[in-house]
């Protein structure tokens, strides 16, 4: 099959829906000769920050002369996004030669009477073949749903397991307290394995450090304290890491923005110190370089300062609980002119507290997911809920115009699902609106 026979073999497994379980998952690897053991694994679960912390891990790696793959989900613009080693995505003639092979190892599957594998299963099992062809050395895996079923599960040889921020998503799956969502993240820890864990609420923590412990598991939590913020601007943000022992660094810079980002940082540091004391060759000049050049698209994301333009993919309480933050941090008093989109499962009427006080206008419109909340009810919702002016848009073709009647002193940000955010960004990267090479 050629490339676009692959995506249309992934794609159409999605009606399998997304079932949580790691019998499919383990079956399939095993006939593609579990290429899953062949390389180190830092294993990262979590509501919030999964991808930054997996960029930054991955980017010290590679600094470090480290072959290393990154697996991340959803992709923002293009699907290869979600299989990459070096910063480098899958080919796509790898993708689609790959994805033959696992179409013939599914087709086996149900020969044998088993469920077909959905369309997570599929890309996990792809991605985990390419790696193994590509002789990486580690690989930083980010979880897709959950943790304990999740299909990235299915791994033993972890190294690391980190878990990010946790907060409220995917209840019908997870649970309905926070605890039952921890314990679910807290499921990819391995037997004798180490574990870091974000900074956050007691109750979070000891839920993960019992199953920790129930695995011999040693548990590496985070501080605070141990992350001062320097200073900032829109290009990034200065901090120094305190009360280690392990490396001696001087003023670190981040590109991302946002006080959350510091502990993902901190966060990412603290797997990187396990790594060190377990032996592999991780200096001061790697993390320096690594953090300074790592980027990751769509999460608070600057595009262009004339009128200031910023993509954020929260999706969630928390992501736009961060997003908030990050506003008032780094535009003052300044009021923005707010693009909005999310799926109907992820609550919108949750989330306009945080948000709507910061915005002067409100366009809204709809992602290009099945679950997604219509742009005329999202409007709807934020007319019960503010007396701002709301403009519902049918097409996405309807957000240039409006950016262009926006005057250049002006900030302006795009903000919701990460389905819409890589459409808008592609959209305004080919209508000249930010340059090409962001």
């Amino acid at each position: 099959m050629d490339y676009k026979e692959a995506l249309d073999f992934i794609h159409s497994t999605y009606k399998f829906g997304s079932k949580l379980g790691l019998q499919n998952i383990t079956r399939l690897t095993e006939l593609l000769g579990n290429p899953q053991d062949s390389y180190k694994i830092i294993h990262v679960a979590g509501t919030n920050g999964k991808g930054s912390t997996s960029n930054m891990i991955h980017d010290v790696l590679m600094a470090s002369g480290y072959k290393t793959g990154l697996f991340i989900s959803p992709f923002l613009e293009e699907f290869t996004e979600r299989i990459q080693i070096n910063k480098i995505h899958i080919d796509k003639e790898s993708l689609a030669r790959i994805t033959s092979t696992v179409k013939e190892k599914i087709q086996i599957m149900l020969e044998e009477g088993c469920n077909h594998p959905t369309e997570f299963e599929v890309v996990t099992a792809i991605g985990f073949k390419y790696f193994q062809e590509q002789q990486i050395d580690f690989l930083v895996l980010e979880v897709g749903l959950g943790g304990r079923f999740d299909a990235t599960n299915v791994v033993d040889n972890t190294l690391v397991s980190v878990i990010t921020s946790i907060s409220y998503d995917h209840m019908e799956y997870l649970g309905d307290t926070l605890e039952k969502i921890a314990f679910e993240k807290a499921g990819i820890i391995k037997e004798g394995s180490s574990v870091v864990i974000y900074p956050q609420e007691e109750n979070i923590v000891s839920t993960v450090k019992k199953t920790a412990d129930e695995k011999h598991a040693a548990v590496y939590e985070t501080d605070k304290r141990n992350i001062e913020k320097i200073r900032g601007n829109l290009t990034g943000q200065w901090f120094k890491y305190l009360k280690t022992d392990v490396f001696s660094l001087p003023e670190i810079k981040i590109t991302f923005l946002g006080e959350h980002q510091l502990y993902n940082s901190l966060t990412a540091l603290r797997t990187l110190e396990i790594l060190k004391i377990k032996g592999y060759d991780i200096s001061e000049e790697s993390i320096l370089k690594g953090f300074g050049s790592c980027r990751f698209a769509g999460r608070f994301e600057i595009l262009r300062e004339a009128p200031v333009i910023v993509l954020d993919g929260g999706h969630n309480i928390n992501g736009i609980e961060y997003f908030a933050k990050a506003v008032k941090e780094n535009f003052k008093d300044n009021k923005i002119i707010l693009f909005f989109g999310m799926l109907k499962d992820k609550n919108p009427e949750d989330v306009l507290s945080f948000i709507l006080p910061l915005c002067k206008e409100v366009y809204t419109l709809t992602p290009n997911n099945p679950r997604a909340m219509p742009s005329e009810k999202l409007a709807e919702l934020i007319k019960m809920h503010s007396d701002l002016k709301v403009t519902p848009l049918i097409d996405y073709a309807q957000i240039l115009p409006a950016i262009k009647e926006i005057s250049t002193d002006e900030y302006v940000a795009f903000v919701g699902s990460l389905y819409m955010i890589g459409d808008v960004r592609t959209l305004l990267k080919n209508s000249g609106i930010i340059k090409q090479s962001n």
